[in-house]
């Protein structure tokens, strides 16, 4: 990533940690909570500090270095995006923190998931926080009403469609038996992760103040990057494995991603032996010989190799829209080779 792109981030990790602070003086105590008694800041960090646990432990940060992008591809002031950042970065934190209850995972980003090492309760009620914690950017925003409206409506809508593309992927992964099609997955990522890129995207192009539909479009230009990216992250759980994760522990999670539709797809006569051997995988743990042999017969078929170019070319299309739509320019040029290297393409 070239220093432009660094300093950027580098701006942006400023503004999300003020948004998670180490100290609650009383203005953000009032900020984030409205009048509350004396001597609350103990329960405060009982939801701040699961949370900025995760956040320290790393991540990639591209929704919201999206978001600053997309403000200057729309000819934007960044001054206008920055306080808003933390709206797309503290939702994903959030969905990461349930993502890893619901999948039974036991680790994140190279540590113990927040569940395991704080207790279930805590995690829950912390990651429940964030998603409206997040809002507070909006109610603290220097803009005026109409725009406020519009971003309340961005926020919500998009996370609504993330938890119905979760919803879709929890009952996928609860029947071993099932394999959805390759379009009920990529509407499901579609949903699940494209909706915090096309939210980045949006809040981008609604902090230059562009009209709705300008916004709308880019949003569903963005959403095609983050269909691209869930596509080569599944292929790498099962030929690299993700960093702070275990290779294969999509399997053992009961994922039906793009590599095992396409698997099935190409040889329909292992649909049988798959579920089974998922179905043991869920039973046995990460360490099953279910793993690994679940794995050798997807990348065998040519199917991981398939996804990834499904990805690639998704990404492609997506550069040439970019340049079409937008010219070639700094913030064109940057906003490419965000694309690239979040696809790491």
């Amino acid at each position: 990533m070239n220093d432009e792109l660094e300093a950027r981030l580098a701006e942006i990790e400023k503004v999300l940690y003020s948004g998670l602070p180490e100290n609650i003086d009383k203005n953000a105590e009032n900020a984030f909570f409205g009048q509350l008694p004396e001597n609350m800041s103990g329960n405060i960090f009982k939801l701040i500090t699961p949370c900025k646990d995760l956040m320290q432990r790393g991540g990639k940060r591209w929704r919201p270095l999206l978001a600053v992008l997309s403000c200057e591809l729309a000819g934007g002031n960044t001054s206008d995006i920055y306080p808003l950042t933390p709206l797309v970065e503290f939702c994903h934190t959030a969905s990461l923190i349930h993502d890893d209850i619901e999948d039974n995972s036991e680790e994140r980003r190279g540590g113990a998931a927040i569940h395991i090492k704080y207790g279930l309760d805590t995690a829950l009620n912390a990651g429940s926080w964030l998603y409206f914690h997040a809002s507070n950017c909006i109610d603290s925003y220097e803009g005026n009403a109409e725009l406020k409206n519009l971003l309340y409506k961005l926020y919500s809508l998009n996370l609504r469609r993330l938890h119905l593309g979760q919803a879709m992927d929890i009952a996928w992964h609860s029947k071993t038996d099932y394999i959805p099609s390759r379009e009920e997955y990529l509407t499901m990522i579609g949903l699940k992760t494209g909706s915090l890129a096309k939210f980045a995207a949006e809040l981008g192009f609604a902090a230059a103040r562009k009209s709705e539909k300008e916004i709308a479009s880019f949003g569903l230009d963005a959403l095609e990057a983050g269909l691209a990216f869930q596509i080569l992250d599944d292929v790498k759980n099962i030929t690299k494995g993700n960093k702070g994760k275990n290779r294969g522990d999509d399997i053992v999670e009961g994922k039906k991603s793009l590599p095992v539709i396409l698997c099935i797809e190409k040889k329909p006569s292992l649909k049988e032996k798959i579920c089974g051997l998922f179905t043991r995988a869920a039973a046995e743990g990460i360490n099953s010989p279910a793993v690994e042999e679940c794995i050798s017969l997807i990348i065998e078929s040519g199917a991981a190799k398939q996804a990834e170019k499904y990805a690639e070319d998704i990404v492609g299309a997506s550069l040439i829209k970019l340049q079409k739509n937008y010219g070639k320019n700094k913030a064109s040029d940057l906003t490419a080779e965000l694309f690239s290297s979040i696809c790491g393409v």
